[in-house]
This record gives C-alpha cells, structure tokens and sequence, in this order.
C-alpha cells in the first residue's frame, strides 16, 4: 500500500517553494470560492472564529502569502489544505482564492487530510488520537509506518491512541482543556471507576501531572490489584460494547442481553 504521509507533504513543499519563488505559473491558480468544496474528511471540527477574524484583518493588509491546497473534482475543487484560509477570504466577501491544484485522487483524500491535520501543532489531542487511529484502521497503517509518516516516536502513537480507551466524560474533559493530555496519559493504566475518582481529584484540586502521578502511584500501593495488561484487555473489551468488571486476576464481562452474548461468540469464533 502506498503511504501518502511524504508523499503529500513533498508536494506541497514543492508547490508552495516554487510560488514563493514567483516561479512562472508553478501551478497556482485563482479559483472561484463558490465551486470550493469543503474537505468532507477534515477532522479538525472546531476553529476559533477571532483567530479567523486575526487572519481576515491581516490577508486584508498583506495579501494571502499561502495559497490554499485543492484537487479538481470534475468543476469542482475539494479543499486539502488550508480551510483557516479559505474562511478568512469568505469573511473579507472575496469571490477568488490562489490555490495550488494537486495531483491526488479523491479516494487518497481522506488520508491527505488526517495526515496534513496531525503535523498540525494546533489540533486538539483527542482529533490527534481519532486521526492517528482512523489511519490505521482505515489505511492499514502500522504504529511504526504511522510514526515514521508523521515524524513521531512509535511510544507517542501507541500513548495517543490508548487515551481512546478513556472513559467518554474523560475524553470530553481532555477536548475541551479541563484536563490535560499529559493527565491523560497517567490515567491509561487504571480501571474505569479507579479513572473517574482521579479526575475528580484533578479537577477540584487542581493537580499537576507529577502530583496525578504521585496519586496513582499512591492508590497502586494500596491496591494490589491493578494489572497493566489486564486493565488493558479490559478497555478493549469495554471499546467493543461489553460491560465490564476489572480485578486483581480477571477481567469480568457482564453480558447485558442476546445481543452481548452473541456478539461475544461472533468475537470468539473469529480468534480461532
């Protein structure tokens, strides 16, 4: 399977280089906004509309010195790069926009997308983690292929993508910056009811990451029966829909109804 992670990104160091150069044409041209269609597969969902007002004042001022990146759909153009861009021109109520036309099919774009938005040092850990996570899932990435693609350590894939396996609430708090991803990643390794007790602890005490770690330490002590492994074959269970119940040497699936149990046997079968 090809990997698009360098792919996309030598492709757009290439084109943008060559327009700053002022290289003749170099593949950017100005396009109708009107036939510009959002990327369907961006995973940033949320954007700060004064940091889109902070851009609109200065593209007003200076001109836009990026263009944005698109691939042609029939006579439309898919958005691959650059939606913070293409926002502010839609608020300054501009008709065209300077755009760089790559050679990338639409079926690649969902993987151009999830790999563009990761480099991104702005995006929301927890859409970091969904990304890093649809990308395996989806294109069959392995954890060392993905960390290469992106430029990260394969430690730094595996800790994101276990802080899935949280709780929702948690999830929720870590999205919303109530809790931190470094708080996050000291939770992993407890079982759900051990994990709402500590974010309570956080939260109305204000705890650092060192003083979670210092807490979890503390309740490991006093509670032999926290196992990695096995708090780990607990999340995955409870990620594919079961109830269940973690303890010092096992891991207890609460079967809620028919579906459960065949669902289950569905799990069972396919192992052998």
């Amino acid at each position: 399977m090809k990997r698009l992670g360098r792919g996309l990104s030598a492709i757009l160091e290439d084109a943008e280089a060559s327009y700053l150069k002022e290289l003749p044409n170099s593949g950017v041209n100005e396009i109708e906004i009107d036939n510009i269609i959002p990327n369907p597969y961006q995973p940033r969902k949320e954007f700060s509309e004064d940091s889109i007002e902070e851009l609109a004042i200065s593209i007003k001022k200076h001109g836009l010195l990026q263009p944005i990146v698109v691939i042609k759909d029939e006579d439309k153009y898919i958005l691959v790069s650059g939606e913070r861009r293409l926002r502010a021109f839609k608020k300054l109520k501009k008709d065209k926009i300077k755009a760089i036309i790559v050679d990338y099919s639409k079926e690649n774009l969902r993987e151009c997308a999830l790999i563009e938005n990761i480099q991104r040092e702005d995006l929301n850990p927890i859409e970091i983690a969904i990304a890093l996570d649809a990308l395996i899932k989806e294109h069959g990435y392995t954890h060392e292929e993905l960390a290469k693609s992106i430029g990260k350590s394969r430690t730094y894939i595996t800790n994101m993508l276990r802080v899935l396996n949280l709780p929702k609430d948690v999830i929720e708090k870590i999205r919303n910056d109530k809790i931190s991803i470094g708080h996050a990643k000291v939770l992993v390794n407890l079982p759900e009811e051990k994990v709402k007790e500590v974010v309570k602890e956080i939260e109305e005490k204000n705890l650092s990451v060192r003083d979670t770690e210092k807490l979890v330490k503390s309740l490991k002590e006093k509670n032999e029966e926290f196992n990695d492994e096995i708090v780990e074959v607990g999340y995955k269970l409870k990620k594919l829909g079961f109830k269940i119940e973690v303890g010092k040497d096992f891991v207890k699936i609460k079967l809620k109804n028919e579906t459960d149990l065949e669902k289950l046997n569905k799990l069972l079968e396919n192992s052998n």
